[in-house]
């Protein structure tokens, strides 16, 4: 019994091997990388799995290229995977450049690729351009009229320059910018309606795309539209204005006069209440002085008949003062 359970264990044992073996060294991939004449050997597939590379991820890309007949081997590859790259996108990336006969070199490629720009998008749009569409720009002209304009620029990748170089979002900005230019330095605003390449010349000849990853091939002004006349908004508004500051002025005036004119009233009423209180006094000074003897009665009735003359002129005087008012409005 122990003569048949010993070979038994030994033929397990020898199994498990071989499927642990098999499960770690991709042999099929070894196989069809050997059948494609692509150069890995096995130990390569290994050291792989050591450094937690996942050889599909190395292998088929490296079978790719050399189909295409580009000049890949391994350890670059494996050297872009370790970085955090996207092998199989730049491996794709390099056959579509060398299909286009557009000179990229794998480093060119791994950089823009590490810099999280999609580098098989960049080669596509090297060779079928891409048109970007402008939000509506509104500016007004030199006569006041406001002028919509909407533009759809026809851009081109470049690659050398997709590494630090600005996006869409800046190629949309200055666009923006020349037709803003363009419209705000018109004479008015039937010129940028009759001649909308005027803005197309003068921003192709701006040079928007310096330090841009695109090369602008045309700008085609889409729409062109007449907005508000902001000239004459702006005119009422300036005229609104000066209506208030002028009504603000005239109640501050309004204001001084009442003011002052209260202050009159104040003043003369206490010069009346002044001249009645020394008319007041004017009783007791005549008694005092018929006691002491400084003023006869004759002499005060003559008095009175002075001031009763005197009331009597100054009425006389009111009556002819009003009469000749009444005369000079009839």
């Amino acid at each position: 019994m122990e003569e048949i359970i010993i070979p038994l264990i030994f033929v397990a044992l020898i199994i498990i091997a071989v499927v642990v073996i098999f499960s770690f060294i991709p042999l099929g991939l070894w196989i069809s990388a050997l059948a494609a004449r692509v150069p890995v050997g096995i130990f390569a597939l290994i050291g792989m799995r050591l450094r937690r590379v996942i050889p599909a991820k190395i292998v088929n890309p490296l079978i790719k290229a050399t189909k295409a007949g580009l000049d890949l081997n391994v350890n670059k590859l494996e050297g872009h995977f370790l970085a955090g790259g996207n092998v199989d996108r730049v491996v794709n990336a390099l056959i579509a450049a060398q299909r286009a006969e557009i000179p990229l070199l794998f480093e060119r490629a791994a950089a823009i690729d590490l810099a999280g720009r999609d580098v098989l998008q960049a080669v596509q749009m090297s060779v079928n351009p891409k048109v970007i569409e402008t939000p509506v720009v509104a500016a007004v002209a030199k006569d006041g009229i406001e002028v919509k304009a909407r533009a759809k620029v026809t851009v081109r990748a470049n690659i050398d320059r997709l590494v630090g170089g600005a996006g869409e979002e800046t190629i949309i900005a200055r666009v923006g910018e020349g037709i803003v230019t363009t419209i705000g330095s018109s004479d008015n605003h039937k010129v940028v309606l009759e001649n909308p390449d005027r803005i197309s010349n003068t921003v192709l000849n701006k040079g928007l795309d310096s330090g841009t990853a695109y090369e602008i091939l045309s700008i085609d002004v889409a729409d062109v539209d007449v907005g508000k006349n902001i000239g004459a908004q702006l005119q009422t508004d300036q005229a609104e204005a000066d209506k208030r500051i002028a009504q603000a002025k005239a109640e501050e005036r309004r204001a001084m006069a009442v003011a002052r004119e209260q202050e009159m009233v104040a003043s003369v009423q206490e010069m009346r209440a002044k001249v009645t209180e020394a008319e007041a006094e004017v009783p007791k000074a005549l008694a005092q002085a018929l006691r002491e003897g400084n003023l006869g009665v004759m002499d005060y009735y003559q008095l009175k008949n002075v001031m009763a003359d005197t009331d009597m002129r100054q009425n006389i005087s009111k009556m002819s003062h009003e009469g000749q008012q009444e005369e000079d409005k009839k």
